[in-house]
């Protein structure tokens, strides 16, 4: 699942991103309104999380409002210090989906998100294993196993493994991973995605008899049962 997360509060931003990733979400932060506004309308989100008070002229408010006025509804979750019930209305009857106030803990927040996907992700209740061919991945304990064997993880492994599964049989490129594993909207000019794709194929790939993660060159990788006819043989 894909989370915004739109708070200059550098604390607040990190405790709340720094949480969702524990939990299997691939999370984007920004620090303000104008970039907020951006991201928030110019790619597809799961989930929006968004302090109503920002620097720059736009205001969380606002940029709910210009999201409803796109006809995206993506559920949205506001935070702010603004506690009173004048506020909170205000920010419900403005097109967020909840309101929660400051401080918080992290438990309600995340229990907020998870009800929210469930009412608006179609089988959300049910989707919570990923599976390619005998791979399972479950999204709720962050177990994962091919056959019967139980593969380890490092954070980092895992999302980047969701993210495969998620988008099995199609091409995702170093870009895709970049933005949406690594959090970077630029290119590091690293071999960090090489190096943590080697990795995940020791752990999943190596002693199986059918490989799943295949690397087209020049291109990036893609995840399925039948490799593409331009797959590099793998490296494990």
């Amino acid at each position: 699942m894909r989370c915004l997360v739109i708070e200059d509060e550098a604390e607040t931003s990190n405790y709340i991103c720094k949480g969702l990733r524990e939990a299997g979400y691939l999370v984007t932060a920004c620090a303000n309104g104008p970039d907020g506004l951006d991201l928030a309308t110019s790619e597809e989100w799961d989930i929006i999380i968004l302090d109503r008070m920002l620097p720059g002229r736009i205001d969380g408010l606002s940029i709910v409002d210009k999201l409803r006025a796109l006809g995206k509804q993506t559920p949205v979750i506001i935070v702010s210090a603004l506690t009173t019930i004048d506020a909170r209305v205000t920010g419900l009857r403005g097109g967020a989906d909840d309101y929660l106030s400051k401080p918080f803990a992290f438990s309600e927040l995340l229990a907020r998100v998870e009800a929210l996907l469930r009412r608006t992700t179609p089988g959300a209740a049910d989707s919570t294993q990923l599976q390619v061919a005998d791979l399972r991945l479950d999204l709720r304990t962050l177990r994962v196993t091919r056959g019967n064997k139980v593969i380890t993880l490092q954070p980092r492994e895992y999302r980047l493994l969701e993210y495969l599964m998620r988008n099995e049989n199609q091409v995702v490129t170093r870009t895709m991973l970049l933005e949406s594993v690594w959090d970077y909207h630029f290119d590091p000019q690293t071999n960090v995605i090489d190096v943590q794709i080697s990795r995940l194929r020791a752990k999943v790939d190596k002693d199986f008899p059918v490989m799943l993660i295949h690397t087209l060159r020049g291109v990036g990788y893609r995840m399925g049962v039948t490799p593409p006819d331009e797959a590099e043989p793998p490296l494990v």
